[in-house]
């Protein structure tokens, strides 16, 4: 029987260790910008994933992924052994990270929503001088029926 609600709390726990690990513990200058985001575990919690987002050196400048996927890989082994140490399990979850795409697809909706918010206020600027093309009410009156002037 697999109980999601321990897997959660594996998960929240092996996010907080792996995080603290990388930020205190571990000196690679590789890791210095990763930011641990989320962690799954699978039902028999033997695996489990760990995702991380990588900020660059400065803000206009373009993380380095591969260096970053490098130093993960390298330090996986220390990682893992803190996480057996910090969580007490039987058996210590094998260790896998994926780098989480949901920033960027966050950032790329947030520019297409701010391309459609200047395309609704230029329609917005025309629509203020515009008039119609035809009658002011182009629909019939039923007057125009029946045939008076």
């Amino acid at each position: 029987m697999v109980d999601q609600a321990r897997a959660r709390r594996l998960a929240k726990r092996i996010s907080s260790i792996v995080a603290t690990a990388i930020e205190y513990e571990i000196k690679d200058p590789r890791l210095k910008f990763i930011t641990v985001t989320d962690a799954k575990v699978t039902g028999d919690l033997r695996e489990a994933t760990i995702y991380y987002t990588v900020m660059g050196e400065t803000i206009d400048a373009e993380p380095d992924y591969a260096e970053a996927a490098a130093g993960l890989k390298k330090a996986t082994g220390i990682l893992r052994s803190k996480v057996g140490a910090g969580t007490g399990v039987k058996f210590t979850p094998t260790l896998a990270f994926v780098l989480d795409t949901v920033p960027d697809a966050a950032r790329q909706m947030e520019d297409l929503l701010a391309r459609a918010r200047a395309s609704d206020e230029r329609v917005a600027q025309v629509a203020v001088n515009a008039t119609y093309a035809g009658d002011a009410d182009p629909y019939k009156a039923d007057s125009d029926e029946d045939g008076e002037d």
